[in-house]
């Protein structure tokens, strides 16, 4: 199939139209259902939202949603936790994915079955007491069940630290034979999958045969969606332990069937893929490429974005498309960060024109900015600047705080 021949910009600008950020959000939803509906609405759109405890300002999960949703409540997602609309699980590291999709994990919650089997078996007298407190008194959280055996656990590498109970709620939900249904304040509430996952679906999770390719097709599908514009040489394509050369040949299969489109960028060796499905609406973008008027950089709609975010899961495709390099600093030493441990990209309109690195405090309701810094190449206006301003003011208030202050700024040469 000849590839589609596109810029930068269209091709930028039709994914941020997928991933909800090309446009102003939309007004504040006028009822606390609507809310609800927008917010499920959001996470179908983008097949999964990414979890992460971190909390600078908000844990990722909250902060993706709120870049997306005016008047974004945060205890929404524990109801939708609560009442089955979504789960829990493993796609893009683990997310919240919309319920309807159970099914389609099977393949991932078999591998991990496999995968901790032996550990599961090791201290199975464990596994037993915490699956019987857990049928009979669940949901509960984890301080509910005591221990004084200490184990080997996930974050282990010298000493045994981990208490056997914790470890044997980590080895069950990676297992799927628990689940997390709630959550009270930073406490998480597990109940027994067999129990919170409607019988129809676990229904037909058990009819899919992990070992058959269309089981993976659906989860590269899922993946597809999710990600709009994708390439083969990402280790995690389709969610699932492929080689290199079973990503490739997967990208074949599907131009073959005529599903996937293949892209070819000015100015990139690498192509990117879509969806068939999508080039009716990617061509949109294509005709309009190049249209551009005097000032409108200015008033653009700017997204603060979490490390975490959709949009920023392929770093190989912020360069390509945005000419953005990101690097999530959290595990680089202090003393060797630039932006700082938590800087949020900042997208206006098409572009990401730098990083800002945010702290709440909460108690003070104070938003602190450690570091705001634009890209040397960012036409950065008066007017432009006051934006940005006004924007950061409303990020702060959306997030609980009354003040906010820019502690450093930072344009590079």
């Amino acid at each position: 199939m000849k590839p589609i021949q596109t810029t930068k910009r269209a091709l930028r600008r039709f994914l941020l139209e997928k991933q909800l950020l090309l446009y102003p959000r939309e007004e504040r939803a006028s009822s606390a259902e609507e809310l609800r509906k927008r917010v499920m609405d959001v996470i179908r759109q983008l097949e999964c939202v990414q979890i992460d405890p971190v909390s600078a300002v908000s844990p990722n999960q909250h902060l993706t949603l709120a870049a997306r949703i005016a008047g974004y409540e945060q205890g929404i997602l524990n109801e939708l936790l609560r009442e089955n609309e979504v789960f829990e699980y493993f796609a893009n590291a683990a997310c919240i994915i919309p319920m309807e999709h159970y099914p389609i994990f099977e393949p991932v919650r078999q591998r991990l079955r496999e995968r901790t089997s032996a550990s599961i078996d090791m201290i199975q007298p464990v596994i037993e007491q915490v699956l019987h407190k857990l049928e009979s008194e669940g949901p509960l959280p984890a301080k509910s069940f005591e221990s004084e055996q200490r184990v080997y656990g996930y974050w282990d590498n010298v000493n045994a630290k981990t208490k056997a109970t914790s470890h044997a709620l980590n080895l069950l939900m990676d297992a799927a034979q628990i689940r997390i249904v709630g959550r009270e304040g930073n406490q998480r509430l597990f109940d027994v999958t067999s129990r919170s996952i409607p019988a129809p679906l676990q229904q037909l999770a058990d009819q899919i045969n992990p070992a058959e390719a269309h089981a993976h097709d659906r989860m590269l599908r899922k993946y597809f969606q999710a990600y709009r514009v994708f390439e083969p040489s990402d280790p995690r394509l389709g969610w699932q332990r492929l080689s290199a050369k079973e990503r490739r040949e997967a990208i074949d299969r599907y131009i073959e069937s005529g599903e996937v489109v293949p892209v070819e960028v000015e100015g990139l060796k690498r192509h990117y893929y879509l969806l068939a499905s999508d080039v009716e609406s990617f061509s949109v973008h294509q005709k309009e490429d190049g249209v551009r008027t005097s000032g409108e950089d200015d008033d653009v709609p700017i997204h603060f974005l979490p490390p975490l975010d959709n949009l920023l899961w392929s770093r190989k495709r912020l360069e390509d498309l945005f000419d953005f390099e990101y690097r999530w600093e959290i595990y680089t030493p202090a003393i060797k960060r630039k932006y700082g441990y938590y800087a949020m990209p900042i997208l206006a309109g098409d572009r990401l024109i730098g990083r800002m690195d945010p702290r709440l405090d909460k108690k003070q309701r104070h938003l602190s900015v450690q570091l705001l810094q634009i890209d040397p190449e960012i036409d950065f206006t008066e007017r432009l600047s006051q934006h940005l301003h006004r924007e950061l003011e409303a990020f702060a208030h959306a997030h609980g705080a009354s003040t906010v202050s820019v502690e450093r700024f930072f344009r590079e040469n």
